[in-house]
């Protein structure tokens, strides 16, 4: 039995994202033009990587000379090794030297890290749209300072296709919507209503069909 319920409505986004820079610094340029459909990965800002970049070739160097020290200490090591069995050197300090070669390798791996987040901070100075949609105005112009996860968004992306429809009920009928709807799934194991639009205060009919996503009695 198809029902008629004519309800009020507001079109909203099916999905938003603000963006907001991962790191700190200047924008350096503005890579969209603003009101635009931008596509997923778009690159839309590009941050001042100078710093950046002179962060990873220092991490990338320490890397370097704790590959060293470990290939020093491990060579140490094989000559203490070669040694403690004609007592040419105590025990102690072959343990010593183990436990150097210990240390060196924890700070290679500490490195590593290390070049891994100078990568990461680096990669951040390029900003890219999370989805694809429709972006706003920019709050930023070239030569801003921008600060890592500040409260004000660089711009917003809006995703227009396919949209929700919010719809306004009174309480008393929404509680009676739920009811025919359960009522109706357990009768026909339907999942899928369908819903037709109206344009504005007019008779005048959208003319792609929606479904009723879900309902909700805030």
């Amino acid at each position: 039995i198809n029902r008629t319920n004519q309800l009020p409505g507001r079109v909203v986004s099916f999905q938003q994202a603000e963006i907001r820079p991962q790191v700190s610094g200047i924008i350096q340029s503005r890579l969209f033009e603003e009101g635009s459909f931008v596509d997923e990965g778009q690159q839309l800002y590009q941050i001042d990587p100078a710093r950046f970049e002179a962060e990873l070739q220092r991490a990338r160097a320490s890397l370097q000379d704790a590959k060293a020290r470990v290939r020093n200490t491990q060579n140490l090591v094989n000559r203490f090794q070669e040694l403690i069995d004609y007592n040419a050197v105590s025990q102690q300090e072959y343990d010593d030297a183990q436990a150097s070669l210990d240390q060196a390798r924890a700070a290679v791996a500490l490195a590593r890290a290390e070049v891994r987040t100078a990568e990461i901070n680096l990669d951040y100075t390029k900003v890219y749209a999370p989805i694809s949609g429709f972006i706003s105005p920019s709050n930023v112009t070239k030569g801003a300072l921008v600060t890592a996860q500040q409260d004000v968004p660089l711009a917003t992306v809006r995703q227009l296709d396919p949209v929700y429809v919010d719809l306004s009920q009174a309480a008393a009928e929404t509680r009676n919507l739920q009811e025919r709807l359960t009522a109706s799934r357990l009768r026909n194991d339907k999942t899928q209503y369908e819903v037709t639009l109206y344009l504005g205060n007019t008779d005048e009919i959208y003319p792609h069909k929606g479904t009723l996503d879900a309902t909700d009695l805030a």
